[in-house]
């Protein structure tokens, strides 16, 4: 991305997601997302590149779901600083969760690729990582549509 395109992402992101707690739970998705990203960069075994590359997609998928839950949090309880809003306090819960569990699963992928010889188990550790980031965003928003009612 280059300089001007960057600046005006911050700046539409500014708009949407505000400066506080809503843009950080976005943007530290984002960031365990591109960490991930990295690390397939340095699988050698092709099949377990390409069981990576699939979960790299569902979790990039969730990524606008993510975004999607950080804007309606924002038009809602606006926030430019770090005050966790009481109504939405589990949906932010939810998506900090969401971002531990991407570390994890980034980390978890870091591991096969390190592994020595043949890894029996292919990427299956790697994915249950990846579901349970995915149950997080689904719990992110089923409590910003309960908070709603």
């Amino acid at each position: 991305m280059g300089f001007f395109s960057a600046a005006r992402q911050g700046r539409k992101d500014d708009a949407e997601l505000g400066k506080g707690l809503w843009r950080r739970a976005h943007d530290r998705f984002i960031r365990g997302l591109d960490r991930y990203h990295q690390v397939l960069e340095g699988v050698e075994d092709e099949a377990l590149y390409a069981e990576l590359v699939e979960i790299a997609n569902d979790l990039s998928a969730l990524a606008v779901r993510v975004r999607s839950i950080c804007r309606e949090a924002q038009r809602r309880s606006p926030s430019e600083g770090l005050d966790i809003p009481g109504a939405l306090a589990g949906v932010h819960r939810s998506l900090s969760t969401a971002g531990n569990s991407l570390a994890m699963t980034a980390e978890a992928a870091a591991m096969l690729r390190l592994a020595v010889g043949p890894v029996p188990v292919g990427a299956a550790s790697v994915r249950r990582r990846a579901d349970t980031v995915a149950e997080h965003v689904v719990d992110a928003e089923r409590r910003l549509a309960e908070s709603a009612s």
